[in-house]
């Protein structure tokens, strides 16, 4: 089979789960994780043929992705800020709008840290495959960076995603929502999270991709108390922010006013909310002082 047969017979697989536009981009994802040739290379390729194993591997995926697998998932690795990470069912899939996130925490700390020369320390709360501390350590080299997850597993992965792209990153094994466990934990300049936020009701709206995949433990939260994490997260930075400090966020899009509000109750100076690039409510940075 020819590499332009195996691309048709791929999206004839998959024409009836995916929409075009996704069919193309793990088509591509695809091709290229079973011949390690991108794209462009596949084209100008003169060897066409996939081998035996190339087409057996193919199958297999093939096969996962029929079962709504994740393509991330099922090739066992996922890009996020240009960089590749490995992810498996233990942790959550990265998403762009993470990296709206981080782009934001990197320009306010590039403005605040730029003139002074001192070493901004940072933590990182449910960092699940650890792409947020890791991605922020690459673009913040002289960042002192730690992570926390209650999952053991999470952070193993998390580990092995900094060693490979060699981001000095220290991770620990910590259940936030024991404020007990918070004196382990140091004082920081910096307090970043994507914590767990869809509420259980929410979970029949969305993808069975998403619902029967995914660690529940890092998407779901109580229908009545949907805020918990946001809660833990107000009461921690209030007692391990240092002077200047700032808590940054990513929120359901149908709680900014609601994490606002709480946040602004619960004594920070200054609140603001900002939109993702499709326009819905979602990252807020909370500042103790004006």
């Amino acid at each position: 089979m020819t590499l332009n047969e195996a691309r048709t017979v791929l999206s004839k697989e998959l024409k009836n789960i995916y929409d075009s536009d996704e069919l193309k981009n793990i088509t591509d994802l695809v091709l290229e994780y079973v011949t390690g040739l991108p794209r462009m290379e596949q084209i100008r390729s003169k060897k066409p043929w996939l081998t035996c194993h190339e087409l057996e591997n193919l199958d297999t995926i093939t096969e996962r992705l029929k079962q709504s697998e994740p393509v991330q998932y099922v090739l066992g690795e996922a890009w996020f800020t240009g960089m590749k990470f490995k992810v498996n069912k233990n942790v959550l899939i990265p998403r762009p709008e993470t990296e709206e996130l981080v782009d934001w925490i990197v320009k306010e700390l590039n403005v605040q840290y730029s003139t002074l020369n001192t070493q901004c320390s940072m933590l990182d709360v449910g960092t699940g495959s650890g792409c947020i501390p890791i991605a922020l350590k690459k673009k913040l080299p002289q960042a002192k960076i730690s992570a926390v997850d209650v999952c053991s597993e999470a952070l193993f992965t998390a580990t092995e995603n900094a060693v490979a792209l060699e981001a000095d990153v220290n991770f620990i094994l910590l259940d936030f929502l024991q404020e007990e466990k918070w004196n382990e934990l140091d004082t920081y300049d910096v307090i970043v999270s994507n914590p767990p936020y869809v509420m259980q009701k929410e979970k029949d709206s969305m993808h069975k991709r998403v619902t029967s995949h995914e660690p529940s433990l890092a998407l779901f939260v109580p229908d009545d108390d949907a805020l918990i994490f946001y809660r833990k997260l107000a009461d921690f930075s209030l007692l391990h922010l240092n002077t200047g400090g700032k808590l940054f966020v990513e929120i359901n899009e149908s709680l900014g006013k609601d994490v606002m509000d709480l946040f602004l109750s619960k004594g920070f100076a200054t609140v603001e909310l900002r939109k993702d690039m499709q326009g819905k409510d979602r990252m807020i940075k909370a500042a103790i002082t004006a």
